[in-house]
């Protein structure tokens, strides 16, 4: 039986614009083929055994041609699959959707179009442009400047010159001074404010202002993809820009951790404007069999607080209970005491509140916090790393209180990506750390990184003592949370701002 191609947007750049109805059609995919312009957060959402096809164009350079893709969808339509074409922008705002679903029809193929946000209205929108606005503009016209290479687009420019309203030229990157002389030479005001809006909507978006007589000199060679924007509306660009106002825009910050381990600090990062590069450092690997599960389950109800140091812990803990049948309810009476923020945020995800947290993420912090909480007489269990600070333990020992530990996980160092030539070609600007195990993680792989050319950001002074070890510039967040480490590089930028401008 034939399968179904699902015709989806991505949007023009941002992953945050994909629809839900989008996102719901990749994730049921069997196979998908997907363009250069889709953002690679948004082709991970595809499960790993769907089968990805990369088909991607530039202006000029096509790695499979538009009737291979066409073939490409009905065969394995024919082959019984749930086909998904993803295209940037919207499939039908020339983006040759028409085009696929004709052999689609030809073949009784059945298909579905999930619209997308096109870039000719988010574009201008990420750079504080309305494409009409009541007193400036009541109509918008959309066009291509795409056309075969070496030869300039049959472009009725008498037509658009006293159209009225707003223009919007895509795919039009090359041929700026091509659109405005023509423009002009048919009779449009020299002086008709307009914008050219490069890579839209992504942190690497770059906005020029200016006129049809003098934008192309402003603007350059605008880098694909872009998007031409002629009419009053531009003119309201500088007020309504709220895009480029983000406090972390054009910064670049690479991020030593997997997502699912910083508890969404990347995405956090990005809603703030910066250009994040995931680069992680080390992964964590548990400890616990069905035995080390079974040990832990008898241990628990001997001891009268139980101790996690990291989030990691909190997982690898309570998955082994899990995988023995047991629950939160194997903690019994014991108290639950955490280092941080965001240990505390892991053991809420299984419907547990810890009962103590100091108020400043370290060891001794915790220590301090553990003495104060215990019984005379109390016993502390700590489920832990492998290899830990040993901050907590002196402090207990000095309080005399017992305590006994069980290596629950342990850190590995890996490196996903290397980033040693972007920062020594000054294309960082921080480097998050979330741990000591990070920091030397990092440290391993990128040993001839020139380390004076970032800052470092650090969740707790434990971790910001490791990273000044090796000679990194470091500022520390004020508590262990991912909202203080983003605050940090805040007010860092916002200082060195007030510097530059004093």
């Amino acid at each position: 039986m034939p399968g179904k191609v699902t015709l989806v947007g991505a949007g023009p750049g941002d992953p945050g614009l994909l629809t839900l109805k989008g996102k719901a059609a990749l994730e049921n995919a069997d196979v998908v083929l997907y363009d250069r312009l889709a953002d690679k957060r948004i082709v991970e959402l595809v499960p790993e055994r769907c089968e990805r096809i990369y088909v991607g164009k530039r202006s000029g350079e096509h790695t499979v041609g538009q009737d291979d893709i066409n073939r490409m969808l009905l065969e394995h339509a024919l082959n019984g699959k749930n086909v998904v074409r993803l295209k940037g922008g919207d499939s039908f705002v020339f983006g040759r959707g028409g085009e696929e679903l004709e052999l689609l029809c030809k073949n009784n193929i059945d298909f579905e179009i999930i619209p997308g946000v096109t870039s000719a209205v988010a574009v201008p929108e990420y750079a504080g442009i309305p494409v009409t606005h009541r007193g400036a503009s009541s109509s918008v016209h959309i066009a291509t400047a795409h056309t075969k290479q070496g030869k300039n687009p049959d472009i009725d420019f008498k037509k658009y010159a006293g159209i009225g309203g707003t223009l919007v030229f895509l795919m039009g990157a090359s041929l700026l001074g091509f659109i405005v002389n023509g423009l002009m030479d048919a009779g449009m005001d020299k002086y008709t404010p307009c914008a050219v809006i490069e890579r839209g909507t992504t942190p690497m978006q770059k906005k020029t202002l200016g006129t049809l007589c003098d934008i192309e000199k402003k603007a350059g060679k605008p880098e694909s993809p872009a998007v031409i924007v002629i009419g009053g509306v531009c003119e309201l660009s500088e007020k309504f820009d709220w895009y480029s106002r983000l406090p972390l825009r054009g910064k670049t910050i690479a991020v030593t951790r997997h997502e699912e381990h910083s508890s969404g600090l990347s995405g956090m990062l990005r809603e703030l404007g910066a250009d994040v590069i995931e680069c992680p450092c080390i992964h964590i690997e548990s400890l616990i069999d069905r035995k080390t599960a079974l040990r832990i389950k008898r241990e628990l109800p001997k001891y009268d607080i139980v101790v996690f140091t990291s989030a990691n812990g909190v997982k690898t803990v309570m998955e082994g209970l899990y995988s023995i049948g047991c629950d939160a309810r194997a903690f019994g009476e014991s108290k639950i005491a955490v280092i941080g923020g965001a240990t505390s945020l892991a053991f809420k995800k299984y419907g547990i509140n810890a009962d103590i947290m100091p108020e400043k993420y370290s060891g001794k912090a915790l220590g301090r916090a553990l003495a104060k909480a215990a019984k005379r007489g109390g016993r502390v269990l700590l489920l832990r790393a492998e290899s830990s600070n040993k901050d907590l333990d002196s402090v207990l020992d000095q309080s005399g209180i017992d305590h006994s530990e069980i290596k629950v996980y342990k850190t590995v160092s890996e490196c996903e990506l290397n980033i040693t030539e972007l920062i020594n070609r000054k294309k960082i600007d921080y480097v998050t750390f979330t741990s000591g195990s990070t920091v030397r993680g990092f440290m391993q792989f990128h040993e001839y990184a020139e380390l004076s050319l970032f800052k470092a950001v650090c969740i707790g002074d434990v971790t910001a003592t490791e990273a000044k070890k090796y000679g990194m510039s470091c500022i520390t967040a004020e508590n262990s949370s991912i909202e203080a480490m983003t605050e940090a590089i805040i007010n860092d930028i916002k200082g060195q701002t007030e510097v530059k401008n004093g």
